[in-house]
């Protein structure tokens, strides 16, 4: 762009046109350090964050800090469209090719790295019992709620039929 006051100049050549943007006030040229945002970030741009244990957590879940729960359930909420190769390959080694769909995996140190790397792009939530551990009966009837609890849906056996009629 040009200078507003000095509109013939741009016909004169490159030569021109540099010393026509070298005579503008300091007022029409932006400096890149002008143009950076360096206030307050807006409220859109910061991710919210998924789950960080607290004592309320520990309190109202009936945990303990010292004893952390065992099992994580963790839920891919982002895709990973136009996300790096690397975050790509780690959403497939932790079975997260699903959107909203429940994955278990345990809370240990090494699990817990290859899920900080993809952390932008999911949600965990610790996997809550409160019926207990299943037998290996009940794992069939086992399913996970959206609260993150394992669930055992009990089927009804039937009852001895007993014959009606003359005995």
């Amino acid at each position: 762009m040009f200078c507003p006051r000095v509109m013939g100049c741009n016909a004169l050549g490159s030569l021109q046109k540099f010393h026509v943007l070298s005579s503008c006030p300091s007022q029409w040229l932006r400096s890149m350090s002008s143009t950076a945002h360096t206030g307050s970030v807006f409220k859109w741009a910061v991710p919210k964050p998924r789950y960080y244990p607290s004592e309320e957590d520990h309190k109202k879940y009936g945990g303990d800090p010292e004893q952390p729960h065992q099992l994580h359930v963790v839920y891919r909420i982002r895709s990973a469209l136009r996300r790096p190769y690397w975050e790509k390959n780690m959403v497939k080694t932790l079975g997260l090719t699903k959107k909203r769909y429940p994955v278990i995996h345990k809370n240990t140190p090494s699990v817990n790295n290859r899920l900080n790397t993809i952390k932008h792009l999911i949600e965990i939530k610790p996997l809550k019992l409160p019926q207990g551990l299943p037998t290996e009966e009940e794992l069939q009837h086992c399913y996970i709620n959206s609260k993150g609890e394992l669930m055992i849906h009990k089927c009804l056996e039937p009852i001895e039929q007993k014959q009606i009629g003359p005995n």
